[in-house]
């Protein structure tokens, strides 16, 4: 598997490295800088490979403060050159890393790691595996655009994933996009759920807060969150995870509590002491417009009712199993309407909740996996 995350809190990464393991599959996982204290997965090999820092100095401070003006349009227009680099340097190394590993089949997380699959995977004549855990093309882009740089990736993307062997993908709104942009006939929806849980925590009687689990960055709306936050002070409002620093320096949190991220045990328990889920994030991208977060999936393993973005597949989900309430994108009242709601219903939600948990779990996701590569061992055979 490659990856150009740290593997550690790439939790998708994990469930399928870990589930593949289980199965009797050897499993080895290039991942980005892997933290040198972390357990690894039981029965999986994890290896690191180092992505550099771009255009940064790597003794360079994390930035606490708004930059200047002038800072801040530098920064905006390099920014693509800084991200190329800091790919070109871990795929090198990867490369380097991956060596003699055997393998039969390569499997590519994301787009970005598609061409060294591609190229392993011919190098040792073994299967591959498109993992795409978005839209690619459809990203939110907070750097200077680049058409030509997109019109290429879109090409590659369509080339590389027709050669694949496999194609999953996150969702059906997802894999509804790949097949028709790039013409795919066969793309499997493992989506982002979590195995579920033998003793879930307990809720409180009544929500006593809101928590957003979650990357802290542009178009998650917690802006919203922010101003929804004043208008019902009965509730606490918590948002914990990682952040962009620069973005985090500007951000006006109201009565919002910013937490660093914590593991993933630690997030649930927290969340299942508030008892209300935030799953947010806007409508302007179109990976957004198709996106199941992983925050959905663990609201759901822990009980907890949500109250979600109507954005297109998520609230199809929320609609669905009437797992919460939803709200307008950007309506920050809308948002403080929802959660007074959302309390008003709560032991309704709660038993919504619960009966959606067998549907929304690894136990199905885990078993398309698996399904993949036996169709995949089944080709080998032949």
């Amino acid at each position: 598997m490659l990856v150009t995350s740290d593997v550690a809190g790439d939790s998708r990464v994990v469930r399928e490295a870990t589930t593949l393991a289980a199965a009797g599959h050897e499993v080895t996982v290039v991942g980005r800088d892997v933290p040198a204290g972390w357990e690894r997965p039981a029965g999986v090999t994890v290896l690191s490979a180092s992505g550099g820092s771009g255009l940064k100095r790597p003794d360079a401070p994390a930035t606490p403060r708004v930059l200047p003006l002038h800072l801040r349009a530098a920064r905006w227009a390099l920014l693509p050159r800084h991200n190329a680099s800091v790919l070109a340097r871990w795929t090198a190394d990867a490369e380097r890393v991956a060596g003699e590993v055997p393998a039969d089949v390569v499997h590519a997380h994301d787009f970005n790691t598609l061409e060294l699959g591609a190229r392993l995977a011919d190098r040792r004549r073994a299967q591959l595996v498109y993992d795409s855990h978005e839209f690619w093309s459809g990203r939110p882009r907070t750097s200077r655009p680049t058409p030509l740089a997109a019109r290429r990736a879109i090409a590659a993307e369509a080339a590389l994933g027709a050669r694949a062997d496999a194609v999953i993908t996150v969702g059906d709104g997802v894999a509804r996009l790949l097949r028709g942009r790039f013409g795919w006939d066969s793309v499997d929806v493992v989506r982002n759920t979590f195995p579920g849980l033998e003793g879930p925590p307990a809720l409180p009687e009544r929500p006593v807060g809101a928590v957003y689990s979650g990357r802290m960055a542009p178009y998650r709306e917690l802006e919203a969150i922010a101003a929804a936050s004043r208008e019902v002070p009965e509730l606490r409002f918590t948002a914990i995870g990682p952040a962009d620093p620069t973005w985090l320096a500007a951000y006006e949190p109201g009565r919002v509590e910013v937490r660093p991220s914590v593991p993933l045990p630690e997030a649930e328990a927290l969340l299942a002491s508030q008892g209300l889920a935030l799953v947010t994030h806007s409508a302007r991208w179109p990976n957004h417009r198709v996106a199941l977060p992983n925050k959905l999936f663990s609201a759901v393993r822990v009980g907890a009712p949500v109250v979600a973005t109507d954005v297109e597949e998520l609230a199809k989900v929320v609609r669905a199993h009437d797992l919460g309430t939803l709200y307008a994108p950007g309506d920050a009242r809308g948002l403080a309407r929802a959660v007074r709601e959302a309390v008003e219903r709560w032991p309704e939600l709660c038993a919504n909740v619960r009966a959606a948990q067998a549907e929304l779990s690894w136990e199905v996701d885990g078993a398309t996996l698996l399904g993949v590569y036996e169709r995949l061992a089944t080709r080998r055979s032949q």
